[in-house]
């Protein structure tokens, strides 16, 4: 379901292009985990030999870096290195042995791939996700496939309109366009097994590293223990004038997609996840809030 109108007087139409914002994270995840279970990639092996980043060429803690570190988000990078003053890329502690939510890991890991196999991240995506679940409303970067009259213009709490983005090169982090359909369709494919191996799938679904009582990161997603073996999978996503977030409980087969364009957007998600999670929701919500 699609509510409001995309311009002045013109509904919103049900296939709208959202900015997902983090939510991009499980994409490029699963990009990674397909190439794990076809044996084309390791998620131990050292990345050093596909990528070195140039601000860490002299620290040898690169040497330490896997694709499950950064999964997990254990890289010890800070979200971006523009955080940092003099806007490089630092380890802010060891790999591997704290969590640190982190875009820049993320994009480690695009680099790595993107070496390996002579191909852009958009482009494995493609052949490994979109083309398969027919996810034809999804991509990384604007093209001339774009349809930006179907883009949902991004707002701040006032209802003043942010400029839209337009990406030309991929970011594994960030700033996927998508429609609720295609990202549904994405979820539902995860709650089946993802088209990954089972063993892959366990380790995506494991417990990999605390962030609060019975919430954790698994590779890619967040990962809630609701209790008797159950759990739910989600990722969230927020950037100016975008709040969207993706839950699915793979025991019960239910999930939830909010999509919002607006910077206070996150006010209506716990409403959704109540009415429509029933008691998981209620674990899910109690979670968060404690």
């Amino acid at each position: 379901m699609v509510f409001g109108e995309i311009k002045k007087g013109i509904s919103a139409p049900y296939n709208t292009y959202f900015n997902v914002a983090s939510v991009t994270k499980p994409v490029t995840t699963m990009v990674a985990l397909r190439l794990v279970s076809l044996g084309k990639w390791k998620l131990d092996e050292p990345l050093d030999q596909y990528w070195i980043d140039p601000d860490l060429a002299n620290d040898p803690r690169h040497k330490k870096l896997t694709t499950r570190i950064i999964l997990t988000h254990k890289t010890g990078f800070p979200n971006w290195r523009w955080m940092n003053a003099d806007k490089k890329l630092h380890f802010q502690f060891d790999p591997g042995t704290s969590y640190q939510y982190s875009g820049e890991g993320f994009e480690y890991l695009r680099k790595a791939m993107e070496k390996k196999f002579g191909k852009s991240l958009d482009q494995l995506a493609k052949e490994l996700i979109f083309k398969p679940l027919k996810m034809k409303d999804t991509n990384y970067i604007w093209d001339e496939n774009t349809d930006e009259s179907r883009f949902a213009i991004g707002y701040d709490k006032e209802g003043k309109p942010y400029p839209t983005e337009k990406n030309k090169t991929a970011n594994a982090a960030d700033d996927l366009h998508t429609t609720v359909e295609d990202l549904g369709n994405f979820m539902v494919n995860i709650m089946k097994g993802g088209n990954l191996k089972p063993e892959v799938f366990r380790e995506m679904i494991k417990q990999q590293v605390k962030i609060k009582d019975n919430k954790f990161f698994g590779l890619g997603f967040e990962v809630y223990d609701l209790g008797n073996g159950d759990y739910a999978l989600s990722h969230g996503g927020a950037d100016s004038g975008t709040r969207c977030i993706a839950f699915i409980l793979p025991k019960s087969g239910k999930g939830l997609v909010i999509f919002t364009n607006t910077d206070d957007g996150s006010k209506i998600y716990e409403k959704l996840v109540l009415h429509y999670l029933g008691e998981e929701g209620k674990k899910i919500v109690m979670i968060e809030n404690k």
